[in-house]
């Protein structure tokens, strides 16, 4: 998938919740849209969370 149309899918998504959903309903898609940026970056290795995890502090 496209960058350009990975964009278009998300501003419809919220496009829709900010309609359904309000202010607050739109502010919820953000946030939540955030979150699974974050953690499908760091599945795929494009984010390094071990800085805030703790990772390789061990001993």
């Amino acid at each position: 998938m496209s960058l350009s149309l990975a964009g278009l899918l998300t501003g419809l998504l919220l496009a829709i919740a900010a309609i359904v959903g309000g202010f607050n309903g739109f502010l919820l898609a953000l946030v939540l849209g955030a979150v699974g940026w974050v953690v499908g970056a760091a599945v795929e290795g494009r984010l390094d969370l071990s800085a805030l995890t703790g990772g390789g502090r061990r001993g």
